[in-house]
Parts: C-alpha cells; sequence; structure tokens
C-alpha cells in the first residue's frame, strides 16, 4: 500500500479530518478532533503510527519486526508500522482498529453526531 491508497481508504470512514499540525510532512487523520493515524509523507520507507489496544500491541511488536512504539507517542497504547512486507489486510485492519478505539473514546453526544451525519 502506498500513501494515497491509505489516505482513500480512511476517506471512506465517517467524519474524518486531515491536517498537519506538527509539521509539513506528518499528515495527522481525526475523527472528532482526536487524532487515530498519523502518516509521514516524506520518510521511505513508509510508515504509519495507529492507536492499538495495549495486549495487541506486544502481540505484534512480538510477531512483526515492522511494528514497534511509535516515536513521541505513548509507546503502551501507540504503534509505528513499517508498511513494507505487511499484508494489505494486516494494515487495514490496524487502520479500523484505530480509528473504532478513538471513535468509541469519544463523548456519546459526538459519536451521535457523527454516526447521524
Amino acid at each position: 500500500m502506498d500513501a494515497n491508497e491509505i489516505l482513500e481508504y480512511c476517506n471512506t470512514k465517517k467524519s474524518v479530518t486531515e491536517g498537519f499540525p506538527f509539521d509539513n510532512e506528518t499528515l495527522v487523520l481525526k475523527v472528532g478532533e482526536k487524532m487515530f493515524l498519523l502518516m509521514s509523507l516524506e520518510k521511505q520507507p513508509l510508515q504509519i503510527a495507529v492507536k492499538t489496544d495495549p495486549e495487541w500491541s506486544a502481540e505484534l511488536r512480538e510477531q512483526y519486526p515492522q511494528i514497534t512504539g511509535a516515536y513521541h507517542m505513548n509507546k503502551t497504547h501507540w504503534n509505528s508500522v513499517q508498511i513494507d512486507g505487511l499484508k494489505r489486510e494486516l494494515i487495514l485492519k490496524l487502520i479500523d482498529h484505530s480509528y473504532e478505539l478513538v471513535f468509541k473514546s469519544l463523548t456519546k453526544k459526538i459519536q451521535n453526531t457523527i454516526l447521524n451525519s
């Protein structure tokens, strides 16, 4: 997968916004004003950072050398994922999981607004 494919997939989800709050190369995708994915547009090989359940994070890091604690993020909850060498299905599953974790952390009012938009 490349950056455009990841961006297109993320934008199929409800109420995703994108921006560059940190610098001109790190694209941040949010739902309900909370980050669920970061992607460096300059760095090669392509890497994304996604939020992950801590138990699953441990399993992923043991199983895949391309998955490590995310730089400058809470390493218990965020993983850096080097895309090269990973199956598309796993990448999509990680994106879905991150989106769902963040969505569930939103207030019920914001969740309802997103679901009804």
